[in-house]
């Protein structure tokens, strides 16, 4: 496949545009990824065309929307290699999947003197989830750590599995340092001590082929804006076994079987986890960002942005003052990095007046940034759309900026 970057970019409407005079370069896909237009078109269809409540009504619109979301659940079954479209949960984001896991599975199985196994390189989302869980039930989390290239002892890991382990929370690509880990190895020690494992893979998606029967974990979750979709959609994947067994979430319409003022049924997954009205149309455009993907080729995408990352590596490397935060040998397209005497939100701040976006400040990695005696880096991050001619922009606007700061 022959990846043309500028005609890629045409697609997105938000990249053509000046910021502060300049040529939009937009670097920070780590924390949100542009839309393409036929994401935005989708959602526009939807709310001229298909808007109205799901699952409740005989009359068209009604029918037209119901069948559209749920047509949406199986492209994502589809993009996720899962099994069967009902292990597909829509949820507003990665985050709210994993209090959603760690409030109705996680609590039915951690227990006092229990043990929740995290790295020491994850998003306060699959931190603080698991910290209030310990908290309720009087268990305890344990980190695994990591050396000085952002890469996790697997010795370690597999030392501090045990009975006591119940639940192990990993991420699959970190979003402050670009690692990505052996999820398929790592998820396998973890079963073998009979633990249920979840991944966060909000930086994989967008970056990589995903099939999560072959990485063998119990929940997968991700969040739609990282991947070229809506904000507010995201997923929750689980095995469908788990998913019959756990005990609903919220409580309201949609969610239930029957209602009396007795008591109440709950319907069988995705309904159990779906109470309210949902995100229709985000979840349309999730689907549709999805299908963008696939589109292209995941592994055409993954390709395309080592080869960014490599140049930028190169490049950003050769400028005086500059270390990179993060060097594992297998990463993905995010370069985080500080420079000797120089702050990294008044780069950032140098840079925006540029027009280089790229995102500064701990990355709601505040452990990890803790683990290199650091509060915050610079973060460029690399998206399908990115080309040499971004890193470039990069390279001229940092040394610029350099040169006014120092």
């Amino acid at each position: 496949m022959t990846w043309d970057g500028f005609a890629l970019r045409s697609q997105f409407p938000t990249l053509q545009q000046k910021v502060n005079g300049h040529d939009l370069v937009y670097l920070d896909n780590g924390a949100t990824t542009h839309k393409p237009a036929m994401v935005l078109d989708a959602l526009q269809r939807f709310y001229e065309q298909d808007n109205s409540n799901v699952h409740r009504g005989v009359h068209t619109l009604s029918q037209r929307a119901t069948v559209a979301y749920e047509d949406a659940r199986s492209t994502l079954a589809g993009f996720m290699g899962a099994t069967r479209p009902e292990e597909v949960i829509f949820v507003r984001g990665g985050t709210e999947a994993i209090n959603l896991v760690a409030q109705t599975a996680a609590l039915e199985v951690v227990g006092p003197g229990d043990e929740i196994l995290i790295t020491a390189m994850e998003h306060h989302s699959n931190i603080v989830p698991w910290q209030m869980l310990a908290e309720r039930v009087g268990a305890s989390v344990k980190v695994v750590p990591m050396d000085d290239r952002g890469v996790l002892d697997q010795a370690a890991y597999q030392s501090m599995l045990g009975e006591r382990t119940k639940v192990v929370g990993l991420i699959e690509v970190s979003n402050a340092l670009g690692t990505c880990n052996p999820i398929k190895a790592m998820a396998a020690q973890a079963k073998a001590v009979g633990a249920l494992v979840l991944v966060d893979g909000c930086q994989a998606v967008p970056h990589q082929p995903v099939d999560v029967v072959d990485l063998g974990c119990d929940f997968y979750v991700y969040s739609g804006h990282k991947m070229y979709g809506p904000t507010g959609i995201g997923v929750l994947w689980g095995r469908y076994d788990l998913l019959a067994a756990m005990p609903p979430w919220q409580g309201g319409g949609d969610m239930i079987e029957t209602v009396t003022f007795e008591g109440s049924t709950w319907a069988a997954p995705p309904a159990r986890f779906e109470a309210g009205t949902p995100h229709i149309a985000g979840a349309i455009g999730l689907a549709e960002a999805a299908e963008f993907l696939m589109g292209l080729g995941l592994d055409h995408v993954a390709s395309l942005e080592a080869e960014l990352l490599a140049y930028a590596t190169e490049q950003m490397s050769a400028i005086e003052g500059l270390r990179i935060i993060g060097t594992a040998p297998d990463k993905a397209g995010i370069l985080s990095f500080v420079i000797e005497g120089v702050h990294a939100q008044d780069l950032g701040t140098l840079l925006d007046q540029q027009g280089v976006a790229i995102r500064t400040g701990h990355h709601c990695a505040q452990p990890a940034m803790a683990a290199f005696g650091l509060t915050a880096t610079a973060r460029a991050s690399f998206g399908l759309y990115n080309t040499s001619d971004d890193i470039d922009r990069l390279v001229q606007a940092t040394r610029r900026a350099v040169g006014m700061l120092l």
